[in-house]
């Protein structure tokens, strides 16, 4: 189980614990996993995000 406690525990946001763990099975070490699903907490944070990488990739010229 993902902690959700905080201080020394770490925290992860209890809504997003699952992308938590699937950023550690790819490899991501536990505060980068926990940055980033930390990141996008509620659904229209993550929209904003979404439409962040979408004006990024279009102004890269969709480079992949």
């Amino acid at each position: 189980m993902v902690s959700d406690r905080g201080g020394r525990y770490g925290y992860v946001v209890r809504s997003r614990q699952g992308v938590y763990r699937a950023l550690r099975r790819q490899g991501a070490s536990k505060s980068k996993a926990a940055r980033i699903s930390n990141a996008g907490r509620t659904f229209p944070q993550r929209s904003l995000m979404g439409r962040k990488a979408a004006k990024t990739r279009q102004a890269r010229g969709r480079r992949r």
